[in-house]
């Protein structure tokens, strides 16, 4: 039986990547130029899951991801991580003194921001995806302009990779969740790791109070960020990741966090791929 799942970006992405080293089975890819569109996909049934991309090392959460899976009442089943390496790619024979433009995902932009910096005449332009950005390239013969894309990529597409790696900070991870609309049902003893949303009463202490709850339940606190709630002026909802060695602790955490909280939420509860002393 083959698995529709549902990428931002086009095969060769860093997304697809995630896809060809998560999912053991048969897979089929549903492109997606957007992370709406992605939504939109799970959504509607056209893809049974999703890979979404959802914080980076060097750049952080990515907060509107966050936003959108909540929103959309989508749960969080899996996470994979991915050791990034950027390369700028361009036409085959193109040198780095014929590049005028380069282009490529924002993300993919801030990450090799010191290389491009030695080249303050080359003009950075955004775009949505990086291996869309090769292919183009390819498709419309577009000397001068060169991609930041993965080496999958530059190989899909046929061009030259004329500087290999070019990311600021060579362990450049990112952290992709897997999506679906159904919750996957783990067994206890195999989670390990969870993503919960809440809202406070907007007092002093109340956020210090949920987290000492967190420290007494012997809770590892590995992201925490907070969202404006737009219809409610100066309140905010939080996005916490945590992971925990016993889900009994977790449970009893989850029990307290409920009752402190105006609006409590699990995202997710799934198991931690990476060892508890790493993240």
């Amino acid at each position: 039986m083959t698995t529709k799942i549902a990428i931002q970006g086009i095969k060769g992405s860093f997304h697809h990547q995630v896809v060809n080293e998560y999912f053991s089975e048969n897979v089929d890819i549903d492109e997606c130029l957007s992370f709406e569109e992605l939504i939109d996909s799970v959504l509607s049934g056209k893809s049974d899951q999703a890979v979404m991309a959802i914080e980076n090392s060097i750049a952080g959460p990515i907060i509107p991801n966050y936003a959108l899976i909540d929103k959309n009442n989508l749960h969080i089943i899996g996470e994979h991580y991915l050791n990034i390496c950027q390369n700028l790619m361009a036409l085959k024979g193109q040198k780095m003194e014929d590049i005028t433009e380069v282009h490529s995902h924002p993300m993919a932009l801030l990450q090799c921001m010191d290389f491009l910096k030695k080249y303050p005449n080359i003009k950075l332009v955004e775009d949505k995806d990086t291996a869309e950005t090769a292919r183009r390239i390819q498709e419309k013969q577009l000397k001068g302009i060169a991609a930041i894309a993965s080496k999958t990529a530059s190989m899909m597409y046929d061009l030259e990779i004329i500087a290999p790696e070019i990311q600021t900070i060579k362990n450049n991870m990112t952290r992709f969740v897997i999506i679906k609309k159904e919750n996957s049902f783990l067994p206890e003893k195999e989670i390990n790791r969870a993503s919960i949303k809440f809202e406070l009463n907007h007092k002093r202490g109340s956020l210090a109070a949920v987290l000492n709850v967190m420290s007494d339940c012997k809770l590892n606190l590995t992201k925490i960020q907070s969202l404006p709630k737009i219809e409610t002026p100066w309140k905010y909802s939080f996005f916490v990741d945590v992971t925990f060695e016993d889900y009994e602790d977790y449970a009893k955490a989850k029990t307290l966090i409920a009752i402190m909280a105006e609006y409590f939420k699990v995202l997710g509860e799934y198991k931690n791929t990476k060892p508890l002393n790493e993240v």
